[in-house]
């Protein structure tokens, strides 16, 4: 009997020790494992607002821009040196590009602070994702979940719906302030025949689309590759994130420079009108 006893007290222990090992490699997994979260987190709240990792990241690029901006004011000379003169031919280039296209340099002189600063803003938050701290700083609740403490910018519905609504909302502006509240309407609301009044109706149906195809767009590929990174690091975490990094890095500035232009292009499309675009067309 008491062998037996013995036997089986040590069976009864060894399966608590396997029981407890078990636990704490399920919880060691839940600790190292991959983080995804589709929503941004909330880090805290400000007079009953909540504070979101994403929201404080925006504030951290927002800080750098306008720092960067200062220095640069201060260092202008009268008598450019090799910098000055590079960066103010890059500015002359795009100025003109914005020119050329809404065949105006007074408008160009109104757009292209809002159309630089978009493009700054994307590129630089999108670029932000991979500095060391962004998504690995955190913090950990009792259930053992982490909340990083930064974010990438884009990677927030919520912010790619902002920078939408304000594109769109100074498009929508200014093709009223320039046409005219009437003549911009008529665009989509006509009665000329019933090929145009289908037209408008599409024309509509893509005005509204372009809160969609702005917003998605922007925050699809810049979660997508966020999500890519954090899967190949965590199975191949030493050679293959490297060139990723690097290409998501120019993913970033393509998705800058596509949010930019598509802005400027529909910019140029809403100051334009039917007549003005068909006479255009006949004429060619």
């Amino acid at each position: 009997m008491m062998p037996r006893m013995a036997v089986e007290k040590a069976v009864e222990q060894a399966a608590h020790t396997l029981a407890a090992s078990t636990g704490l490699e399920h919880e060691a997994a839940h600790h190292t494992g991959i983080h995804v979260a589709l929503a941004a987190e909330k880090i805290g709240t400000f007079l009953g607002l909540p504070i979101t990792n994403t929201l404080l990241t925006s504030w951290i690029v927002m800080a750098l821009l306008i720092a960067v901006g200062l220095w640069m004011n201060r260092r202008v000379a009268r008598v450019p040196g090799r910098l000055q003169t590079a960066l103010e031919m890059v500015f002359s280039f795009f100025y003109d590009f914005v020119a050329d296209t809404l065949e105006s340099r007074e408008l160009a002189r109104k757009f292209f602070p809002l159309l630089m600063t978009t493009f700054f803003f994307i590129w630089i938050a999108n670029a932000v994702e991979f500095t060391p701290g962004i998504g690995s700083i955190g913090f950990f609740h009792e259930g053992g979940e982490f909340t990083p403490l930064f974010r990438s910018v884009n990677t927030d519905l919520n912010m790619t719906l902002a920078l939408t609504f304000i594109a769109v909302g100074v498009i929508e502006v200014t093709g009223v302030l320039v046409l005219g509240f009437r003549t911009y309407m008529s665009k989509f609301f006509t009665l000329k025949s019933p090929v145009a009044t289908m037209v408008g109706i599409i024309e509509l149906v893509g005005e509204l689309a372009r809160i969609v195809s702005f917003s998605f767009r922007l925050f699809g590929n810049i979660f997508a590759g966020e999500v890519l990174i954090a899967v190949v690091a965590f199975f191949v975490p030493y050679v293959l994130p490297v060139p990723l990094m690097a290409f998501e890095m120019f993913v970033g500035l393509v998705q800058a420079a596509i949010f930019t232009l598509l802005m400027l292009f529909f910019i140029k499309m809403a100051i334009t009108h039917h007549d003005e675009g068909d006479e255009k067309a006949h004429a060619h």
